[in-house]
Order: C-alpha cells, then structure tokens, then sequence
C-alpha cells in the first residue's frame, strides 16, 4: 500500500511540474512586458479567459527563421534566452538588420495589435520563445492598465531606438556607426547581465554588424581592425572587450 502511495504521489509530482511555466524561475519575469501580462494582470481579476492554453513556450535553433512577413500568426511573442534577430529582406536579396532581440523584449509592439507583420525574425542564437495568445494578451491588457503602459514602454523605446540609429545611419562615418551600434548594445546588456572588465556577451559577425549599420562585411572588417590596433575594443569568440570606453564613446555617441 504504501509504495503504492509514493507512486501515486511521484506521479502527481511530475503532473505539477510539467504544468508549471518556464516563467516562474525565468530571470527577465519581472521585466516590464513580462510582469505586467503575467503578474499584474493576473492580480487585477479574471479576463475573456483563454484557457490554461494561452501561453507556450518554443525553442527554436540557431539560425532558424521564427517570423515570416505577412505570416498571419495568433500570438504575441517575447524572447525569453538568446538573441534574435529583426529585419527586413530586400528586393535584391540583401538583408537590412532592424534590431537586436534581447531577453525580455517583444518582437515588436505592433504585435500586440496586428496578426500579419512586415518584418522577419531569424533566431541568432537558440532562443526560447514565450508565444502568448494575443486575444487574451488584448483582453489582459482592457482589464489592467499596466499592460497597456508596457506595450506603450516598449513601444516608445522603439521608436528612440529606430530614430538614433536612422540619426547615425544618415550622418555617421563607418567607425561612427559601428561604434554607436557597440554602445547601444553594451548598455541592453548591462541592464541584463553583470559585466566584469568590460567584456561584453556578443554573439555577432562581421555580416550582422555590416547588415545593422549599412556597410559591407569588408568594411566592417577593416573597422574592426581599426579598433583592435587602436586598442579601443575587440570582437573575438563572441566576446565584445573593451578596452577605451571614452575613445568608443567620442565616436560613437549620439549626444
């Protein structure tokens, strides 16, 4: 009887836990997005209700396309490990990088709103994906007016992002822009992680460094190269150093 007991009771174990979520020993739950869907709607009563369902989690390799444009899609996706990839694939084949992907950042805010997107996103690293069904995302968001101030949060640290890269896109030098680039980058970072000696986790080549800022992978060589005989940073093994903060930001910050 009683080993019978502690198989029923292992059994009910391994139920619980498969039930409980990813985000419950996630890092970036407390985020803004995040904690305002998850945590302090919940608090604010029930919603529409989707279910148990309305959340799920994928794990997607490196390199694997996540995002098509114009792919009509139910959910509201936020990258929860990894970095990700946002752009936009030109007529010419080309590809032009809109953004970085972080943990805790949404794919975009016109997720929230619209099923159909106009851009792609590609997997850089393996990420985890927390995909959240968007009619209760909306439905979360009538009935809590901190998801709202989220979204509006994320929306406008988009634009700012988009408008200071457009800034140095349109009138920086090449060492500017990668320069801003590293800058914009080094503090998500930071705001993520616990940075030591000025080394940074950054898992970019010189092809998604030339797609981000407009220049060749030839040309965003010979920058690099420029910055590690100046001693001023290096990018090597997935590992931003920096060695000359003041001389970084001289070129490359925006004001």
């Amino acid at each position: 009887m009683a080993a019978r007991n502690d198989a029923g009771a292992k059994r009910q174990i391994i139920r619980a836990m498969k039930n409980i979520s990813p985000c419950v020993a996630c890092p970036n739950s407390e985020l803004g997005f995040c904690r305002a869907v998850l945590k302090d709607a919940e608090k604010a009563g029930p919603t529409l209700g989707e279910g148990s369902d309305w959340q799920h989690h994928l794990f997607i390799p490196a390199g694997k396309l996540v995002l098509a444009p114009n792919q009509p899609l139910p959910d509201v996706y936020v990258l929860c490990n990894g970095w990700g990839i946002r752009f936009l694939q030109l007529a010419n084949g080309r590809r032009q990088i809109i953004s970085f992907l972080l943990p805790g950042d949404l794919f975009s805010a016109s997720t929230v709103f619209e099923e159909r997107f106009h851009f792609s996103v590609k997997a850089l690293t393996a990420i985890q994906v927390s995909a959240m069904k968007r009619k209760e995302v909306q439905s979360r968001a009538a009935a809590n007016p901190s998801v709202v101030m989220a979204v509006a949060d994320f929306c406008c640290m988009e634009m700012e992002a988009a408008d200071r890269m457009m800034a140095a896109l349109g009138h920086y030098s090449a060492e500017e822009r990668i320069a801003y680039l590293f800058l914009h980058l080094m503090k998500r970072i930071s705001a993520l992680n616990v940075i030591r000696d000025h080394r940074y986790p950054f898992p970019l080549r010189q092809q998604h460094i030339a797609e981000a800022v407009g220049l060749t992978p030839v040309h965003v060589s010979r920058v690099l190269g420029t910055f590690r005989e100046r001693r001023t940073a290096e990018l090597s093994n997935g590992v931003l150093q920096v060695f000359n903060l003041p001389e970084l930001q001289r070129m490359g910050a925006l004001s």
